[in-house]
């Protein structure tokens, strides 16, 4: 009966030993940053509270004509428009199944980049000449239209110019600086 006992001490010995010497592993591991283990869904919400992920932001300027052509007298208005052109990730518009996670290795798919803002810098958008035609009534709604259309040429100007391109890298550049600070080190990060 007292070799039972003694054997049996012996083993709850090797298991309490072997238990804790599994558990300073794992707190090393985890102490060290990289260790702890991310959930699909923790990991979407770390990276949603980002949500409109404005990577880029062009500063433009535009010369802008807009006319209003009757045949009894031009109404003309020539503007010089500064403006700020905005663009970035979605990040609330990342689907749940395109985060794969294996141990530090993270495979992400994410939303195409989009223009974000578009807006004219007041301050510096100024109206250089205004025409009313002889026959014409003062038209108030003629500056509204040269602004809607200076930002719609802003617009254009900044996807022609690669807006996108530029707000896909540097948006996949700071969520993989985002992502090592989580303790991820190997990186997948692609647009759809």
């Amino acid at each position: 009966m007292l070799k039972k006992a003694a054997a049996a001490l012996v083993v709850f010995a090797i298991i309490l030993a072997l238990g804790l010497f599994v558990g300073w592993m794992v707190f090393r591991w985890s102490a060290s940053g990289s260790g702890r283990l991310w959930s699909t869904s923790t990991l979407l919400k770390k990276v949603q509270t980002l949500s409109q992920f404005t990577t880029v932001k062009y500063t433009l300027e535009k010369v802008v004509v807009y006319e209003d052509a009757k045949w009894y007298g031009d109404s003309r208005v020539l503007l010089v428009a500064h403006g700020v052109v905005k663009a970035g990730i979605d990040l609330d518009q990342i689907d749940p199944n395109a985060i794969h996670i294996f141990g530090k290795r993270i495979s992400m798919t994410l939303p195409r980049p989009r223009v974000t803002d578009v807006y004219l810098d007041d301050n510096r958008t100024q109206i250089v000449e205004r025409s009313t035609g002889l026959l014409r009534a003062f038209d108030k709604d003629l500056e509204e239209n040269a602004r809607r259309a200076a930002v719609d040429d802003l617009r254009l100007a900044a996807l022609q110019n690669g807006i996108l391109n530029d707000a896909g890298e540097l948006g996949r550049s700071q969520l993989t600086n985002l992502l090592g600070q989580l303790g991820f080190t190997d990186f997948d990060l692609r647009s759809k």
